[in-house]
């Protein structure tokens, strides 16, 4: 296979000035970053501006905290806008987990109640609705969702999981681990007929979709600002449209609790809420230098053909199919299979992407799903197809030969 062949390539983005689009972040041009969606990357236009208003706090303390809930209210305004939600339902969080977190200290309680999962969940999230059950004196149900379920298959999974005593349900809208859509709407629908209270999960969403949340009645949704909307890292949503949300209180008791949802998350004490100010000037520089609707056009063409190199180099190396079906692709992160026995349990798959950083210099995602490891990558308008085509003609052996080291 010849991974140098660019014709399903789409072409680099570029500056306005003409520099390679990766001139407008900091990252270090030593490594190959092929792992955006884990922690996202700031571009250089957010970081002066959270310097700027750093410095700012810094120069005087005592100005800056009272005036503090207005800037933040500011920042919420502009991040509804950018998701299409009114103001009023969104409150800024520190991350996706710290929503659901507030979501557990105030969904209703249901003492003997069950709260219906899937086995795509997010460690974390997860976790946390474990430790909701043990608090209502219930469990936890897992619905068993297969890899290449498609709308309707994971749809059936997750209603035949729920049970009278379904106190609440736990949702992906992205799956972290296996890269896919999972059918939110169709669930949240079904979910509100039954009268039981859905958390969507949409951590990696943002930025991914014009709209995200059109048509899912969901009635809490938590999405991360800083991973494809490369904002400063710290800078999530809490979107709560229906009673429930009254419910809902900061994860700090601050001077504001009196205050309505979402007014009440706008003051946090001396938390440097930084990151949520500089979060507009991220969305507004992918906005200002190629427009959303370009940026995503882009990172899907550019996944599409760093899933194809990548499999097909694997695929000649192992002679097997190293492509993955998971029945709702996302745009940007796609799934390779790993040759086994690689990444075959999460501590395998973390210490496989730190190996691979250490020693090939490549920041990777590889995750583990039913036993089986996998690379996910993800994409974004700093990548380009070269830094896939390393991956396949440099890694892809270097990772064949590690496989056969037991």
């Amino acid at each position: 296979m010849n991974t140098t062949d660019r014709t399903t390539a789409p072409p680099p983005l570029k500056l306005a000035d003409g520099r390679p689009a990766a001139a407008a972040w900091s990252l270090d041009p030593s490594v190959k970053h092929l792992n955006h969606g884990s922690f996202g990357a700031v571009p250089l236009p957010a970081q002066e501006e959270q310097h700027r208003l750093r410095q700012c706090m810094e120069a005087s303390p005592v100005k800056w905290f009272p005036a503090l809930p207005r800037k933040v209210a500011a920042a919420r305004n502009a991040a509804a806008r950018f998701l299409r939600v009114a103001a009023d339902d969104l409150a800024l969080v520190p991350n996706a987990s710290a929503g659901a977190s507030v979501v557990y200290a105030g969904v209703p309680e249901r003492t003997g109640g069950e709260v219906v999962v899937t086995d795509h969940g997010y460690g974390a999230v997860t976790m946390g609705a474990e430790r909701m059950a043990r608090r209502w004196g219930g469990l936890v149900r897992t619905a068993r969702v297969p890899l290449d379920a498609d709308a309707d298959t994971a749809y059936a999974c997750v209603i035949g999981a729920l049970g009278e005593k379904t106190g609440l349900i736990v949702l992906d809208h992205i799956t972290s681990a296996t890269a896919r859509w999972m059918p939110a709407a169709r669930i949240a629908a079904e979910a509100r007929r039954r009268g039981i209270p859905v958390l969507v999960d949409g951590a990696h969403v943002p930025g991914l979709v014009d709209d995200p949340l059109t048509d899912i009645p969901c009635d809490f949704w938590v999405g991360n600002l800083h991973k494809f909307g490369c904002a400063p890292r710290g800078t999530a949503v809490l979107v709560a449209r229906t009673g429930l949300r009254d419910r809902l209180h900061p994860l700090i008791d601050s001077w504001g609790a009196p205050e309505p949802f979402p007014d009440r998350f706008d003051t946090q004490g001396t938390v440097d809420a930084t990151s949520y100010l500089a979060a507009p000037a991220a969305l507004g520089f992918i906005e200002d230098t190629w427009g959303w609707e370009k940026a995503r056009t882009y990172m899907r063409e550019l996944a599409d053909h760093a899933e194809r190199i990548v499999a097909e180099a694997f695929s000649d190396l192992t002679g097997q199919d190293c492509r993955v079906d998971v029945g709702m692709p996302v745009g940007a992160m796609r799934l390779v299979r790993l040759p086994a026995p690689l990444a075959a349990t999460r501590a395998e798959a973390d210490a496989l992407r730190d190996r691979v950083g250490r020693e090939l210099g490549v920041a990777a995602a590889f995750t583990s799903f039913g036993g089986v490891g996998y690379l996910r990558l993800s994409t974004h308008v700093y990548n380009t197809a070269a830094d896939f085509e390393y991956f396949a003609e440099r890694c892809v052996p270097v990772l064949g030969a590690w496989s056969r080291e037991r």
